[in-house]
């Protein structure tokens, strides 16, 4: 078994990547960018600074980011009494915990999002740590969120396995030397995140609790 287990929460444990691009795309709206919602939702898993470059012009008026940022908690925020999490994602982290492995959450939202999604969720009493976008230096695709997870499980990177669902994720993972597992519950294909370098896929975060003894968790 891996010694401990990092878990993406938007769009791996709860059911938010939609939300996030149309919450983006409104707040792009607001502030004369027309950005394709497809484009938006190829995005998410970025940090918000990361995310406004990938999609914005270089030559855009810059003092409007701010602005755009929190345009997006505003209408983000509405969401928060209604968030789901996915079928089998509390059983996930109850049946790593089991095996004895430690479980964090590593979240590129902010503290009071992080809150939100972990109220969703509703297994604290599996999870060992959890860190927030505040905590990090750089944002996703960079490493620190992930190596800040290693730092609170206490553990080597080759004995860690991360649980995400975009290829920023993946990315992340690659540059912190931690094998990414990928669920396909963000709605990215299988072929880009195996091509970005996730060791596996799965359907779902129920999938991989199915499959959770022959998977790359156990076989770490």
């Amino acid at each position: 078994m891996a010694d401990a287990v990092i878990f993406d929460v938007d769009g791996t444990l709860v059911d938010t990547n939609y939300l996030h691009a149309v919450c983006w795309w409104e707040a792009f709206r607001q502030h004369g960018h027309g950005v394709d919602m497809a484009d938006v939702h190829g995005a998410i898993g970025m940090g918000s600074d990361k995310l406004l470059d990938h999609l914005l012009p270089d030559d855009r008026d810059r003092d409007a980011d701010d602005d755009m940022r929190a345009a997006h908690r505003s209408l983000y925020a509405t969401f928060w009494p209604r968030l789901r999490a996915f079928d089998g994602a509390a059983d996930l982290l109850r049946a790593c915990a089991g095996r004895g492995m430690k479980v964090v959450l590593a979240s590129s939202a902010a503290s009071s999002e992080l809150a939100a999604l972990r109220a969703a969720l509703d297994a604290d009493d599996a999870i060992s740590a959890a860190t927030s976008s505040s905590e990090a230096d750089e944002s996703k695709p960079a490493p620190d969120i992930v190596s800040i997870a290693l730092e609170r499980a206490g553990v080597e990177p080759s004995r860690a396995v991360f649980v995400g669902d975009t290829i920023w994720d993946v990315h992340a993972c690659r540059k912190a030397g931690v094998a990414c597992v990928a669920v396909r519950t963000g709605g990215i294909c299988t072929e880009d995140l195996r091509e970005a370098g996730a060791v596996e896929v799965y359907e779902s975060t129920a999938d991989l609790l199915r499959n959770l003894d022959h998977s790359p968790l156990a076989a770490s």
